[in-house]
Formats: structure tokens, C-alpha cells, sequence
């Protein structure tokens, strides 16, 4: 398994990098690094996690987080075409703390958490990130501070409930590394708790502290977030019957699954598909 602690290569000569992603998947796993970054996804649906946020991503979405934040985008293994976004990631401590950059600062020590941008207001600047990826040096340098300091002024939501500014130990992101692959992989089937236990070397009963500790939340409550980010995925992605997407995300009977599906999305599988499916 590749280092969790994903290396980025920048130095004193060179402490901004942007780059353009287009290939079938995201491949990173759950990882975590110690600089900031800001990802725009441009093609691709699947479900991102940040932090101990778990929920769908969809084209146009804008996200910042701040250094040492665990985070990936798991597409959606239903799509047809490639995964693209453009990724600006920086080091700490580029930006002089001056009065007139007060804004941007805040904005950085909240994205600890993840943040979601609007949109809507964000929509005038993407044609400039689009642009980063070929910039180098002070061009670089001078683009990304115009862009932050203008989403200073954007609305945004927080992800993760919890903040990670510190870094983790190797150990426990190889682990949520595995857990989270495995979980991609497994979905689709009754999962057992001592089948992770046993991947991650744990017991059963060490194996809940770990993960509640991570995430915030017991295991199986992950799970059915994931099924059901996946499931309304398929509601919108697929004609198959409600049924066949149930049993399809690892459910064994309809009742539960609609119970699961109303707790996290707030309506019934229909009713989400109906107010969805145009948009």
C-alpha cells in the first residue's frame, strides 16, 4: 500500500504546485499531508470524505482543506467517463499574516474542517483556476492569493465535524487507508465487524474504539452513510428499480434500507429521486 502520508515535492525554491487529474479514477486513498489544498472536480460523481465527513460529490464542486485534514474522492465505479479535477496545493507559511489578508486567514484556520463552497459564487472564478495548472513561479504564486482572497468574500459550508490540524500517526492512517478500500470494495455485501478487526490487526472490541475515534462515529453508522451516498448516486444515475439499488448497496431487506435512506436524506428513495433527477 502506497504511504498514507502522501509526499508532495515542494521545497524552498518551489512552494506551490497545481496540477490537472484526468484519468478513470481518483487512485489516492485516504490520505492526509501537510499542506493546504484546494481541489475543484470538473468530472466525476462519487462520495468524498473529509475528515469524518462522509457524503456525494458532484461536477462544480469547490472544496479548500487546510494542511494535515484526511481526505479523498472515491467515483462512483458506475461512471462512464474519466475522473478530471485541478488540485493547487500549498505549504504553510507562503502567505505574509498581514491586517489586509485577516480574511483569508480565517477562512484557513476554519477549513480545518473542510470547506464547501457555493457554487453560484464561486462560478466567476473558475475559469482562473482552470488556468493554474500552467503557471509557474510568482504567476503562480500571485494567482493562487487572488483566488483565496476572493473566496474569503464566498459562502461556504463546513464538512467534517471535527478538526484535524495536528499530524496522525502513520499507523492510524494506514488503517483507515485499508478500512476505507475495503469498504469500497465490500459494500455491496454483509460485512462482518471482525473482517476489519482482522484486516487492520485489532480485535473486535479495540478495532470500535479506533474507529469511533476517528471518525466520530461507530462503524455500521459509517457504512449505512456510504450505502446510502451510493444508493442515491444510482437513484440518479440509473434506472434500475429501488429494490434491485437496495439490495444492489448491501441491504438484505426494503423496510431497513428506507429507514436508512429517510434518517440521511430526509425523504423516501422516490420522493429524492423526483426532486433530484431533473437538476
Amino acid at each position: 500500500m502506497e504511504p498514507v502520508l502522501e509526499p508532495i515535492h515542494l521545497d524552498e525554491k518551489r512552494t506551490i504546485t497545481s496540477f490537472y487529474h484526468s484519468k478513470k479514477d481518483f487512485e489516492t486513498p485516504w490520505h492526509f499531508h501537510p499542506q493546504h489544498e484546494l481541489t475543484y472536480i470538473e468530472e466525476s460523481v462519487g462520495t468524498k470524505f473529509v475528515g469524518d465527513y462522509v457524503g456525494p460529490y458532484q461536477p462544480g464542486e469547490l472544496v479548500l482543506l487546510r494542511s494535515n485534514l484526511p481526505h479523498c474522492w472515491k467515483n462512483n465505479t458506475q461512471q462512464k467517463g474519466l475522473s478530471k479535477s485541478i488540485v493547487i496545493q500549498w505549504n504553510l507559511g507562503v502567505f505574509p499574516k498581514v491586517p489586509e489578508l485577516a480574511s483569508l486567514f480565517h477562512m484557513l484556520r476554519t477549513s480545518s474542517k473542510g470547506l464547501l463552497f457555493n457554487k453560484t459564487e464561486t462560478a466567476s472564478l473558475i475559469s482562473r483556476l482552470k488556468k493554474c495548472p500552467e503557471l509557474e513561479a510568482h504567476d503562480l504564486y500571485i494567482e493562487l492569493l487572488t483566488i483565496l482572497v476572493k473566496l474569503s468574500s464566498c459562502s461556504y459550508k463546513t464538512l467534517s465535524s471535527a478538526s484535524f490540524v495536528e499530524d496522525l500517526p502513520s499507523e492510524y492512517g494506514s488503517r483507515m487507508a485499508q478500512i476505507h478500500d475495503f469498504v469500497g470494495l465490500n459494500y455491496n455485501r454483509k460485512i462482518y465487524l471482525k473482517e476489519l478487526a482482522d484486516l487492520v490487526n485489532m480485535s473486535e472490541q479495540s478495532f470500535s474504539r479506533f474507529f469511533t475515534k476517528m471518525m466520530g462515529r461507530p462503524f455500521f453508522t459509517f457504512l449505512n452513510e456510504y450505502r446510502i451516498n451510493i444508493s442515491a448516486r444510482m437513484l440518479l444515475d440509473t434506472h434500475d428499480s429501488v429494490s434491485h439499488i437496495a439490495f444492489a448497496c448491501g441491504y438484505e431487506t426494503l423496510p431497513f434500507f428506507h429507514r436508512q435512506f429517510k434518517k440521511f436524506m430526509g425523504s423516501s428513495p422516490l420522493a429524492y429521486q423526483r426532486k433530484y433527477a431533473k437538476s
